[in-house]
């Protein structure tokens, strides 16, 4: 008899389990219907499956990646459907927005119904725990650490930033001809990065190509390949990985302690000991030394990779712009009278400058994707119904995505020309300063609310030094003989966190 209990028992509680399970499903979808009746909630477009399951949508996304157009494929589908849409994608439920009112919700009116989702679980083999994966008091902990590093008075003199570009335009100037800059900028953000937070340079541009620095950087466009298709396929995530994932972290892990070893080590009388330094302060609060080789990753990826990026797509502009380099010239002539002895305030009153930037960070924001999952049922206020007008009902565990690159090409916020490079548009009338909210929340390039870059003035400010650097340095600055000049937005990027131009930033220089 103990032989039919037993399999009766175990079904039994199987059995139970399933009906705990509808019943506790039941009354969520029962409650997130009032919720949507009493803010009068409609369903945004949705995105048609051609596939059981979205399966094709996980397609779509892998050819488009694969054939550098990611960013192309989704600006296509908001225009196929609206502003906000719904999707199912591997057979679960998913909303995309590229509306400012919705982003205002998500990122600050709306900030505590919102977290990361998987993002730690995604990332974690490369990243470990640091400000960019936390949520919560361990984030708000992180946060104040770093706040005092950014302080404009930190740099306000340009002094961090002069002896790397000093070094990278030594090596622009011995490769004298055409130059691949997306590889050096990427290097000189590091030098930067690793002085200004650390205490000391790894002087990458100093070092030849074959030493550590460059092993450290192949490790790390690996592992960012990686994340970056784990990132697609949401709860699925852990289907990537593998030896080849494992070991680039691990590199990227070694050249972190090496970090820490180099600058926790100096000299307690060093001159650098008499300002703030980031790891400094976060060793006496972060004894792990796992936790804290995770925070020095976590702020190397923002701030070596993010102003790369800028850098490398301003110059990819300028050289298929050539009016716009010589107004930009000509601000810079007439701004510095030729003296490389300037400082923030300096770069800040360059107005053309300033739109320049503006204005590649619009095309191309650094992080032109981000996603956010609802902690708790919550509404989005517009998007839904016939009109797209209506609130929208977002279930507790349901991811949204937010392209950032697609809400700056739109030509009711920028004008009918948005798919152009156009820095002058930051002088007019733009239909994006009609509207409070279009005004606040449609220009996102540091993302907004709470989360809010810190590092944005850097990141300006070490960008508009380099260009005025380079352009005074070099007379001729060019596009080479034969090099594809493509419409904006149809080159091929490169998408890991951040989108980089998959061929390279090749200038002629003289």
């Amino acid at each position: 008899m103990k032989h039919i209990y037993l399999p009766l028992a175990a079904l039994s509680c199987v059995v139970a389990l399933y009906i705990h399970n509808f019943i506790t499903k039941y009354r969520e979808r029962r409650a997130d219907r009032a919720i949507g009746e009493r803010y009068g909630c409609l369903p945004p477009p949705r995105l048609q499956n051609q596939r059981p399951l979205g399966i094709d949508r996980l397609e779509q996304i892998f050819r488009a990646n694969t054939e550098s157009r990611l960013m192309e494929l989704f600006l296509f589908h908001f225009r196929q459907t609206g502003n906000t849409l719904e999707q199912v994608f591997l057979g679960t439920q998913a909303f995309g927005t590229v509306d400012p009112a919705n982003l205002e919700a998500i990122l600050s009116t709306n900030f505590k119904d919102w977290g990361m989702g998987a993002r730690r679980q995604i990332t974690f083999p490369m990243f470990g725990d640091g400000i960019f994966t936390q949520e919560g008091a361990p984030w708000k902990h992180s946060r104040e650490l770093l706040r005092p590093q950014f302080h404009y008075k930190q740099y306000d003199n340009l002094e961090v930033f002069r002896e790397a570009v000093d070094n990278l335009i030594d090596i622009m100037s011995q490769e004298d001809g055409v130059v691949d800059l997306q590889p050096l900028f990427f290097r000189l953000t590091l030098d930067v990065t690793t002085e200004f937070l650390f205490g000391e340079s790894v002087k990458s541009l100093k070092a030849p190509k074959s030493t550590g620095e460059q092993t450290f950087a192949d490790a790390f466009n690996t592992a960012q390949a990686y994340v970056a298709k784990r990132f697609r396929l949401l709860d699925l995530y852990w289907l990537i990985g593998g030896k080849k994932f494992q070991d680039a972290c691990d590199k990227i892990h070694r050249f972190a302690d090496q970090i820490i070893d180099r600058n926790l080590s100096r000299d307690a009388q060093d001159d650098k000991g008499q300002k703030y330094l980031f790891l400094d302060s976060l060793a006496q609060n972060t004894p792990d030394r796992t936790a804290l080789r995770g925070q020095i990753i976590n702020i190397l990826t923002a701030g070596r990779d993010t102003t790369a990026c800028l850098l490398s797509w301003t110059f990819f502009l300028l050289v298929r712009h050539p009016n716009i380099l010589t107004k930009l010239r000509a601000e810079i002539v007439a701004a510095c009278n030729g003296s490389a002895e300037l400082c923030r305030t300096d770069l800040r009153n360059m107005k053309y400058l300033q739109n320049v930037l503006k204005e590649t960070l619009r095309l191309y924001p650094s992080v032109p994707v981000n996603t956010r999952t609802a902690l708790r049922t919550t509404v989005l206020p517009t998007g839904g119904g016939p009109d797209r007008t209506s609130p929208v009902l977002i279930p507790k565990g349901t991811p949204v995505a937010y392209s950032v690159y697609t809400m700056h090409r739109r030509p009711d916020l920028y004008g009918m020309d948005a798919e152009l490079y156009r820095p002058e548009r930051w002088d007019e009338d733009m239909p994006l300063n009609h509207n409070e909210t279009d005004t606040k929340w449609g220009y996102l390039p540091f993302n907004g609310g709470p989360r809010i870059c810190l590092g944005m003035d850097f990141a300006l400010t070490e960008a508009a030094y380099a260009v005025v650097r380079i352009i005074q340095r070099f007379q001729t600055i060019k596009l080479p003989d034969g090099a594809d000049v493509e419409l904006t937005g149809v080159e091929k990027q490169t998408i890991t966190l951040v989108v980089s131009v998959t061929e390279g930033c090749k200038v002629e220089l003289r």
